[in-house]
């Protein structure tokens, strides 16, 4: 069996969640003691991870961010205010725990593994997972960045990973990425694929200047006109002007679909994989949770494009996995809610519907519950939904 037969097998795993489970979910969610809907975009998000996880009452204890990191030779072409020297530095940094992602991870109780997917450089560290591809890709303003099956490798490595780490009992993915280079080809994925202009796509990714992001506007529109992507087909987008990393994160993300596990989308560069994975599987959208909007220009547009709504806006661009990182503390509130929280009935509190389990059903002076002309509870004091 050739790598794409294997590709193409993982693809026809990936299903959609289970919806009777979050059904089941949603329910004991309508019992709890609030007015219904009133914590909003968390009662959808836990609704969301039981039907991905299976479970009625999903708990996350085991997360892990695997950070891709590789090179890129359209760094030639003047795109990045960082050398691409950077890159390997950045990879020492994040595995002696010294980076934004390693203090955010700690913080939110997440591993950090690092993967040499395919930077530049020799890099020997024990905690270093290397799967190297190819020391980085071609430049793509002037011909393909890699081959095809060469992105399907990354993509299988990213799958590789994953799998490991779920057979240890890891039961969340979060995306994180390096690589100096790395928003200029997630740009180009951008525009091969959904057709917006270069002008609207590219950001100052390190902090370039004006003219800057206009030199880098013109070598994504150089690498599409030289290379002629073609938009039906995503791993010809990747190998042509992608980025090893993307790629390596596209198979973390269809992996963790594959295996019924949640992933949280980082920022632009993991955004671009995720446009990828949602063309070679449809479904695995619904195992994606958007993390945050990143500052980089093009990723807000990506996220209506994948019909992914974020958790927050800080304006943060740094990548890394910092901003999925730090959404990780909304997950968990979102599962302790469904855990803990007490419903009407074990309070002995009225729901709105004259009823209370194990209580006077009668009303009486200071009461908690009132019952609204909608038949939904509102708290005394509180403003009603």
């Amino acid at each position: 069996m050739n790598n794409e037969q294997v590709l193409e097998q993982l693809l026809g795993r990936i299903v959609g969640p289970n919806e009777e489970v979050a059904a089941e979910a949603s329910a004991h969610v309508d019992a709890l003691t609030k007015p219904p809907g009133s914590l909003g975009k968390l009662e959808q998000l836990v609704i969301r991870l039981a039907g991905i996880t299976g479970k009625a009452r999903p708990h996350l204890d085991r997360r892990a961010v695997i950070i891709m990191a590789a090179d890129h030779g359209v760094v030639a072409e003047g795109i990045s205010a960082f050398p691409a020297e950077v890159t390997p530095q950045m990879v020492l940094n994040f595995l002696a725990g010294g980076a934004a992602v390693n203090v955010l991870a700690r913080h939110a109780g997440a591993d950090v593994i690092c993967v040499d997917i395919g930077v530049n450089a020799d890099l020997e560290h024990p905690d270093l997972l290397s799967r190297k591809v190819r020391k980085g890709t071609a430049n793509m303003a002037k011909g393909a960045a890699m081959t095809r099956d060469e992105a399907i490798q990354a993509i299988l490595a990213g799958v590789d990973v994953v799998s490991a780490e779920v057979a240890k009992g890891t039961q969340l993915f979060v995306t994180g990425e390096m690589g100096i280079g790395n928003t200029t080809a997630s740009a180009a994925v951008m525009c091969a694929l959904t057709g917006i202009a270069p002008a609207s796509a590219v950001g100052r990714g390190t902090g370039i200047d004006d003219a800057g992001l206009q030199r880098k506007a013109a070598v994504v529109s150089q690498a599409l006109s030289v290379n002629s992507p073609n938009r039906e087909d995503a791993l010809d987008v990747l190998c042509k002007v992608g980025g090893l990393e993307i790629a390596g994160l596209t198979g973390v993300i269809l992996a963790a679909a594959a295996n019924g596990c949640p992933v949280v989308v980082d920022g632009f560069i993991s955004t671009a994989a995720a446009l990828i994975a949602r063309q070679l599987a449809p479904v695995s959208t619904a195992y994606m949770i958007a993390s945050h909007t990143s500052h980089e220009s093009g990723h807000a547009t990506l996220l209506r494009e994948l019909d992914l709504k974020p958790m927050l806006d800080l304006d943060m661009r740094l990548g890394e996995g910092t901003g999925g990182v730090l959404s990780l503390h909304l997950i968990d509130a979102a599962c302790l809610l469904l855990n803990e929280m007490a419903t009407f009935a074990s309070a002995g509190v009225s729901d709105g519907t004259n009823k209370a389990s194990g209580a006077d059903t009668g009303a009486r002076k200071g009461d908690v519950a009132d019952t609204d002309v909608t038949g939904a509870s509102t708290v005394q004091g509180e403003v009603s939904l």
